[in-house]
């Protein structure tokens, strides 16, 4: 897994915090609620998450942990299914596209 560097995640998040107060103070502006989001974007690819709150959740956790920390907590709260590759089980591809088995 490559992280970013720390103070990369730091500069990122700040600006989603920024932005954040800016759209909550002026919630009809519609620049402001763009850059939020474009921020919260932001941190979900640094971060690796799905949505803005979670990526921020994980930015903090980075930010105060060292390395391993980090990767320990992060790596038992996102235990992956790794399964096998290829068409589900029954259905097997076949010459022509058809996958029907008829």
């Amino acid at each position: 897994m490559l992280l970013p560097a720390k103070a990369e995640v730091a500069r990122h998040l700040e600006r989603y915090r920024a932005w954040e107060r800016v759209m909550l103070a002026a919630p009809t502006d519609r620049t402001a609620r763009a850059s939020f989001e474009d921020a919260g974007y932001t941190l979900c690819v640094l971060m690796g998450k799905r949505c803005a709150r979670e990526a921020v959740d994980a930015a903090e956790l980075y930010l105060r942990s060292n390395l391993v920390a980090y990767l320990r907590e992060n790596g038992q709260s996102q235990q992956r299914h790794v399964g096998r590759r290829g068409p589900p089980h029954g259905r097997r591809s076949r010459p022509g596209g058809s996958t029907s088995g008829r």
